[in-house]
């Protein structure tokens, strides 16, 4: 009888460092579901998720391919909250239903470890498909310069995104187990290993 694979939530605000775990994890051999690879993928030209974001928001939004333009929607979506929760309530139930049709390949192909890495893990509701979750928190000055060099994005717009996200007491509150990001690489990943090890 197979083991049932064992899934793991992994989540934490912009810049805190989770997409290093989630690469430990992956190179321990976790199946690692990108739920902002997913996102990706449902806003891409076509795909109904896409159209609906444009009625929502502005064509404006749309480059003349046709295509998704990230920043003119951030600018929009990230104006206030109500348009933070327009964002959200069209987005998540496309990322959802993709995001638990490749957790449950990954399953069916064996996968003892599967990991949802996504940043709005409980705001999303896809922590109840989980067995742990966890979060991985940082300073925000530290968090402010990673998403600055990461995104090519000021300051300015760096701000507006982190003040769209919950607070570390957020996270702390909510997550079954919580790694700090102080910066320092090596470290982190010893405690990630750590944690899967005994997961």
């Amino acid at each position: 009888m197979k083991n049932k694979a064992l899934t793991i939530g992994l989540t934490g605000p912009t810049g805190s460092g989770k997409s290093l775990v989630a690469a430990c994890w992956a190179a321990h051999g976790a199946a690692i579901v990108d739920a902002d690879r997913v996102a990706r993928e449902v806003t891409a030209p076509g795909h109904p998720c896409l159209l609906e974001l444009a009625e929502a928001f502005s064509p404006d939004i749309l480059r003349p391919d046709g295509s998704l333009d990230r920043h003119a929607l951030a600018r929009l979506a990230f104006a206030d909250p109500d348009a933070t929760k327009t964002l959200t309530d069209i987005t998540h139930p496309h990322i959802l239903a993709l995001c638990r049709a490749r957790a449950k390949d990954a399953a069916a192909d064996g996968a003892r470890y599967i990991v949802f890495d996504a940043p709005l893990l409980f705001e999303s509701g896809l922590d109840a498909d989980c067995d742990l979750t966890v979060a991985v928190l940082a300073d925000p000055q530290t968090r402010l310069s990673r998403i600055c060099a990461r995104d090519a994005i000021s300051e300015a717009d760096a701000h507006l995104r982190m003040q769209t996200q919950p607070d570390d007491d957020y996270y702390i509150a909510r997550a079954d187990r919580v790694l700090f990001n102080d910066g320092d690489i090596d470290a982190l990943r010893a405690q990630a290993e750590a944690m899967l090890s005994c997961a």
